[in-house]
């Protein structure tokens, strides 16, 4: 989870003018209904707006549908658009709430992690149950990137909707808490909370998995 992509590009030396007047030509372009305005919004835009769709609702098909979705919306709406903040930060709040929302009426009825699960387990003299495994080092080990990538993915699935969309604007796609409670309409102490209990599950998941990756292994060994 440690590549970050982008709907508003940081910007660079002698690059920040030039992309201020691209999307304020984009958006006149937009507000005028010029013919070409659509086709430009999406050569600019389409593909950074398909990885982060497709990032939080896992599925290549909904991603194309909220790509789709909003871009409409700002067709329509661009006339709400004051140039507050930039328009790449504006399209990316659509596209990441078109997207939760994609996600969240797959999934179904919105639900909370409990502490159950994402905390390690615990005895009666609060030591934990399971011994803690630092398999952290691991992770550049080639010979388990490929399990380690496909429990990480697991891992992601299984959260819902709010959670999973928290965790990948924040670690994936580097946004702020004040942009991602901007996006989804949440509380920023709401966001923190969803950020930290989402780690809490992933690591707890990962670490399920290279306990049940070394017994394999042990056994084979053994055998």
């Amino acid at each position: 989870m440690s590549r970050q992509t982008t709907l508003d590009p940081k910007p660079s030396t002698g690059g920040e003018g030039r992309r201020a007047d691209r999307d304020r030509r984009l958006v006149e372009a937009l507000q005028q209904q010029e013919p070409t305005a659509a086709e430009q919004l999406i050569a600019t835009y389409g593909d950074r707006a398909y990885r982060l769709a497709s990032s939080i609702t896992g599925n290549g098909q909904d991603a194309e549908e909220v790509v789709q979705d909003a871009f409409l919306t700002v067709v329509r709406k661009i006339d709400t658009f004051r140039g507050e903040s930039a328009f790449g930060s504006w399209f990316y709040r659509i596209v990441a709430n078109a997207a939760y929302q994609k996600l969240r009426g797959r999934q179904g009825r919105r639900r909370e992690l409990s502490l159950d699960e994402v905390l390690p387990v615990f005895d009666e003299a609060s030591r934990h149950v399971a011994p803690m495994i630092d398999w952290s080092p691991r992770v550049d080990d080639p010979s388990v990137q490929t399990e380690l990538r496909a429990a990480l993915t697991s891992a992601i699935n299984e959260l819902p909707a709010v959670y999973r969309t928290v965790l990948v604007l924040r670690d994936v796609e580097g946004r702020s808490t004040l942009e991602i409670a901007d996006a989804l309409r949440l509380s920023v102490p709401n966001v923190k909370s969803r950020v930290h209990r989402a780690r809490l599950f992933v690591r707890k998941r990962l670490g399920g998995s290279m306990t049940t990756m070394d017994t394999a292994t042990t056994t084979a060994y053994a055998s």
